[in-house]
């Protein structure tokens, strides 16, 4: 495939939070082929993406931060080559770009077990209400919550793939009771993993601490928890979501941390991201937000970013690299 966009060709780097696109990887070996333009703000809903990247023959997107639906891509006249970091990106219709002729590339994972790292923060954060306790000490205020012991503790994950397994670890090491549910778990990947298979995700949800999610979001695991799964829960519970939003009813699971039926939540993933300003998970007591971070390290970045350059690079040479479409 030989690139059909002429030189200099305007490339946009999307959803820069950060502004580190620029430091973390090397840029000048695009030389004067590429006339790069960093975006640090979100874009936001669709008609502000296509009036924002009208021009532009490529873009470089971070993730799911901002998507590519049809409705997007059709009005996108000049985009020729899309670039998603990671190797799978929900928020980009492949079809429709490969209806348009479009290219879409990705890259490497970087630091694969980062969102693993999070996971256990969070978990931890929850446990010991770090967040509570480090606002009291910044307040000029003491401590006023009681943490939870983990050794003992039932650990419930939901989904044991390569995250889900890699906290099971982090559980084990921490002296917790380690059991886990997917549709398809057997028992032998339980086995490999050393943690207990539960016989349902109903008994799962009823007899863990702490539930943690690892599915990846498709029309079978999209709310697979909901006001039934919650109020399954014990009231001393907390769930963990690093993986995405939209597995649990953000609706009903607020409902159940601000009356009791749970502990609360540990949050890295919603269904609207950035969250808007006045979004009842910034202001809810018995949940710990953090914004999408469980990707965000230095090495990951550096993997991601260092590796679209090379897509960029490879299309304009015209031998494409990890080509999704």
């Amino acid at each position: 495939m030989t690139a059909d966009i002429s030189s200099p060709v305007r490339l946009a780097v999307l959803d820069d939070y950060q502004d580190v696109a620029l430091q973390v990887a090397d840029w000048s070996v695009l030389g004067d082929r590429v006339d790069v333009t960093v975006l640090n703000r979100h874009l936001g809903d669709e008609d502000a993406v296509v009036a924002g990247l009208q021009g532009f023959d490529a873009v470089v997107a971070m993730r799911e931060r901002t998507a590519f639906p049809r409705s997007v891509l059709e009005r996108l006249p000049d985009l020729r080559l899309l670039v998603t970091t990671g190797m799978r990106n929900a928020a980009i219709d492949l079809d429709a770009a490969r209806d348009l002729g479009v290219l879409v590339c990705g890259t490497g994972p970087g630091a694969p077990y980062d969102a693993a790292e999070l996971t256990w923060a969070l978990l931890m954060a929850a446990a010991k209400r770090l967040d509570v306790e480090i606002g009291n000490v910044r307040d000029g205020g003491w401590m006023t919550t009681l943490g939870t012991s983990l050794a003992g503790r039932t650990l419930g994950l939901v989904g044991l793939g390569r995250l889900g397994g890699r906290v099971a670890g982090y559980g084990r090491a921490f002296g917790m009771d380690v059991v886990a549910w997917s549709h398809h778990l057997t028992d032998e990947r339980c086995a490999e993993v050393g943690v207990r298979r539960a016989g349902s995700l109903d008994d799962l949800l009823a007899e863990s601490d702490f539930v943690s999610l690892h599915l990846v979001l498709g029309e079978r695991s999209r709310g697979i928890i909901g006001r039934r799964e919650l109020a399954l829960m014990k009231s001393t519970a907390w769930l963990v979501n690093t993986s995405r939003g939209p597995l649990c009813d953000e609706e009903a699971l607020l409902e159940a941390c601000r009356t009791g039926v749970v502990a609360g939540a540990a949050l890295d993933v919603f269904g609207q991201e950035p969250l808007p300003a006045d979004h009842p998970v910034r202001t809810e007591p018995n949940v710990i937000a953090t914004p999408h971070i469980g990707y965000v390290t230095a090495e990951a970045y550096a993997v991601r970013y260092a590796e679209a350059i090379e897509d960029v690079a490879a299309y304009l040479d015209g031998t494409p690299l990890r080509a999704l479409t």
